[in-house]
């Protein structure tokens, strides 16, 4: 045991260190753990009573040698650095870091989503890259409607049911009607792709949520009251709404919904143009086909959806007026959400 202190002695003056992590690494190697000095006095307990005396002042003079010559090599490491870098305080506080803010659209998405929560509504995701059949065939748009062209859809393959980028979030919730138990009560969050020319008001990708509601005896009364009280919870207790009549192939009736104007309470202003209103979603009862094509029994059950674009209620809650500011991740533009929670 002497003769491997005297070894360690010997290694322990001859030490040298470039680097805090080399000085860490001698550290461990000799005083952690399983360090050869810590080693050392395991082996103490097992020394002749006699001989203990002279070994154990030898033991602790090399491991007091030990932390000396460590807290040496950390003060040359030091002396070094500041005269590298002269005036370099090394117990100073490093550069703060500036912190970003949450975007807008991920605001408003988890806006939306929390209130949906509250009406019992869960949240259901699907793939962006999707196919024909679930995009188009299962949502009851025949084969000649325009949103087929290439100048809608941006499709990656061809054949008897091509690939392409998902341009609604509708995928979304053929795929739970395949897959999930009635009733359903879902919204879809996503980003979706339409090959549109990019301008303040439109942009080929942007970000929709859709909701579903299937179960017995759902009627457009349910719909009108879900909608509602979106747009409470959303834009004011004092927002109200109103339904024009329209066309989606998935819905059988539609409608396009608008809310009262938050910025002049209905009275009329540049942003509603005027009207005093504010179109925010389309939406519908479900085709009786759509839920025949998932497996869905039409005359037992019935049921409603309805989609918003995330950024157009982004831009109506801040009145953003031009789309392209979601994209361009401009500092200046996003320090406005700072403080938004």
């Amino acid at each position: 045991m002497r003769e491997k202190i005297e070894k360690l002695l010997l290694e322990v003056e001859q030490l040298a260190a470039k680097r805090e992590q080399e000085i860490e690494e001698i550290r461990v190697r000799l005083l952690g753990k399983k360090g050869s000095i810590t080693q050392l006095f395991d082996e103490f307990r097992n020394v002749l009573p006699e001989q203990k005396r002279e070994l154990g002042q030898v033991l602790n003079t090399l491991k007091v040698s030990a932390q000396n010559k460590i807290e040496q090599l950390r003060a040359v490491l030091e002396e070094s650095m500041e005269s590298e870098n002269p005036g370099f305080d090394l117990t100073k506080p490093g550069d703060s870091f500036e912190l970003g803010t949450r975007h807008p659209i991920s605001v408003t998405r988890g806006e939306i989503l929390s209130i949906f929560s509250k009406f019992g509504y869960e949240v259901a995701e699907g793939p962006e890259i999707e196919d024909d059949w679930h995009v188009f065939g299962a949502l009851n748009f025949p084969p000649e409607h325009p949103a087929r062209d290439m100048q809608d859809t941006f499709f990656i393959s061809d054949g008897e049911n091509p690939v392409l980028l998902r341009t609604h979030t509708s995928s979304v919730q053929v795929r739970a009607m395949e897959r999930m138990p009635l009733p359903i009560r879902i919204v879809c969050p996503g980003r979706v792709f339409r090959n549109e020319a990019i301008s303040a008001r439109a942009h080929c990708i942007f970000h929709q949520v859709e909701g579903l509601y299937i179960d017995k005896n759902v009627s457009f009364a349910d719909l009108k009251q879900a909608v509602l009280l979106f747009a409470r919870e959303m834009f004011g207790e004092n927002a109200s709404i109103r339904l024009r009549p329209s066309y989606f192939p998935f819905t059988e009736p539609s409608a396009e919904v608008d809310v009262s104007c938050n910025i002049c309470g209905g009275k009329g202003c540049n942003i509603c143009k005027g009207t005093g209103w504010l179109e925010i979603m389309g939406c519908g009862m479900v085709d009786p086909n759509v839920l025949e094509a998932s497996g869905i029994d039409s005359k037992t059950y019935s049921g409603f959806a309805f989609g918003m674009g995330i950024e157009r209620i982004a831009m109506l809650k801040w009145q953003v007026k031009d789309l392209r500011h979601y994209f361009e991740n401009d500092l200046r533009f996003l320090k406005q959400f700072e403080t938004v929670v």
